[in-house]
């Protein structure tokens, strides 16, 4: 059983007998002598699709509970539902476009390295790439000598997600992006 201190996003455990995956965790130490340092937990219920909030001390154990990944590939959009397929048996799956929520913009036919995330052979939740490359259809145009200082502007990919980059970057270049964060790494 792994302790609040040790866990980390993305893994699935048991919160009210329900299955929750970690998308978000903080971690306060408070200043006071022999106070415990909390973590708060926020998670997705991968049954009711909820978010549901949790505090832990480091020492509190928490229960895992058994998942597997599999690699999938997103193959099309059927009307309020993803239809993605596992690439070992080719077995197509349905996913709510409210269970893939903000991850929904970022997949394409061409997309590689998704993982899907099962509970007794049902998918409930997908995992992105870390990285992915996309080009910039629409920003500003690039500022001569604005690589020293450190603004940033909007900028509009391909699959129509708006991010950040620096002002010296200019439309039609490819970039990477952080999909689950939404941010700009590097140019491609």
């Amino acid at each position: 059983m792994p302790k609040a201190c040790d866990i980390k996003r993305g893994e699935v455990v048991d919160i009210n007998g329900q299955p929750c995956q970690l998308k978000d965790i903080t971690v306060h130490s408070p200043s006071a002598r022999g106070a415990a340092t909390l973590y708060k937990c926020r998670f997705t219920d991968l049954l009711k699709k909820q978010k549901v909030d949790q505090t832990f001390t480091g020492d509190d154990f928490l229960k895992p509970i058994d998942t597997s990944k599999k690699p999938v590939q997103f193959l099309y959009k059927e009307d309020a539902s993803y239809v993605l397929m596992d690439l070992e048996s080719y077995e197509q799956f349905y996913l709510d476009a409210e269970v893939l929520g903000d991850q929904a913009q970022w997949l394409s036919d061409t997309l590689e390295g998704m993982f899907g995330l099962l509970i007794e052979d049902q998918l409930v939740s997908i995992e992105l790439p870390n990285s992915l490359v996309l080009e910039i259809v629409e920003t500003p145009p690039a500022m001569k000598g604005s690589s020293q200082n450190k603004r940033t502007k909007p900028a509009t990919l391909e699959n129509g997600a708006v991010v950040q980059v620096p002002e010296y970057i200019s439309t039609g270049e490819k970039i990477n992006v952080n999909p689950e964060l939404q941010t700009f790494l590097s140019r491609a």
